[in-house]
């Protein structure tokens, strides 16, 4: 009797300690839930949701671009979820750019490559979604705005650079990243425009690299062979620059050519301290970024915005590092 007495207390008093315990952790529990509760409250979506669009993820422009725009997020309400190919696609930014529109983005920052963009962004736009162009314009779309280089005055930059340099007098070979890209068919442009005005100047030969270093060697390489007269090289794209000077070294010519490239990053001003290229053309990627999302602020406000907003351009030679 007494031995089922005392497994009777044991058994009531284990009991009871279970529940204590199972009050205490549901205490706690509702405790840490509110905790979260309180903290999500406090936690603030973005009032603005922009997308942008560049042409390649991996390459040091697009990353100052997508740089400039993302440090904004800091600065004003906003989320820039920043996409693009991992190398240049305009087909791939199309699909993109059709899926910030289903997703109903309040507005979208998007390099605008060819005509195929136009009828894309026009959609977007008759769906309430305002439009910035940066790098690339669309001039003739429903986009709110241009932000980005002159193309075409960059180009003459170039050309008056070597007009500059060498006196009037040079056989030169050009080497594009794109002949379908509005850009670089301005750069093209602009430069021609320069030199074609002098008698001592020949463009012999013009290649497109598809915007990759392995294409722009091999282009260039293929151009020296064939014209061994040529003595200056221009190039319109970040990876042109290394391209040729790839080629031209391994011809044994390198000291013996002119060279002038696109954009001031890390590779290509190794390049321009060592001699191997003779000027860059200077783009400002990180204030397109930034100035894109103060300018798709503007559009949500209702402000007036103008219809091209030029980043500077300049040129950069050996002793223009340092500034």
């Amino acid at each position: 009797m007494r031995n089922s007495k005392l497994m009777n207390i044991i058994l009531i008093s284990c009991f009871m300690i279970a529940v204590s315990f199972s009050i205490y952790f549901y205490i706690q529990s509702k405790a840490f839930q509110s905790k979260i509760t309180d903290a999500t409250s406090k936690e603030q979506v973005p009032t603005y949701h922009f997308a942008l669009i560049g042409e390649e993820m991996d390459h040091d422009y697009w990353r100052l671009v997508g740089e400039g725009a993302k440090d904004m997020e800091e600065k004003y309400d906003v989320f820039i979820e920043y996409e693009g190919p991992r190398r240049s696609n305009p087909e791939e930014q199309l699909k993109l750019l059709d899926i910030a529109m289903k997703s109903k983005v309040d507005g979208i920052i998007v390099q605008a490559l060819n005509d195929e963009f136009l009828p894309v962004i026009n959609q977007a736009v008759d769906q309430g979604i305002p439009v910035i162009t940066i790098d690339t314009d669309a001039p003739e779309s429903k986009r709110s705005t241009y932000i980005g280089t002159d193309n075409y005055e960059a180009g003459k930059l170039a050309g008056k650079a070597l007009l500059e340099d060498t006196g009037g007098e040079a056989t030169v070979g050009i080497i594009t990243g794109s002949f379908e890209n509005a850009h670089h068919q301005l750069r093209v442009e602009g430069f021609r425009d320069v030199v074609e005005q002098e008698p001592g100047i020949d463009i012999v030969a013009v290649e497109e690299s598809n915007i990759t270093r392995v294409v722009a060697e091999e282009k260039t390489h293929n151009m020296l062979s064939d014209y061994p007269d040529i003595t200056a090289l221009y190039g319109t794209s970040a990876l042109d620059g290394i391209g040729m000077v790839a080629a031209a070294e391994s011809l044994g010519i390198e000291e013996s050519l002119y060279m002038i490239a696109f954009d001031v990053l890390p590779a290509n001003i190794a390049l321009l301290e060592e001699g191997k290229v003779d000027v860059l053309i200077g783009q400002k990627p990180y204030e397109m970024g930034n100035r894109s999302v103060e300018l798709m602020l503007d559009l949500m406000n209702n402000q007036e915005v103008q219809d091209v907003y030029h980043t500077n351009a300049s040129v950069v030679r050996k002793e223009d590092i340092d500034d």
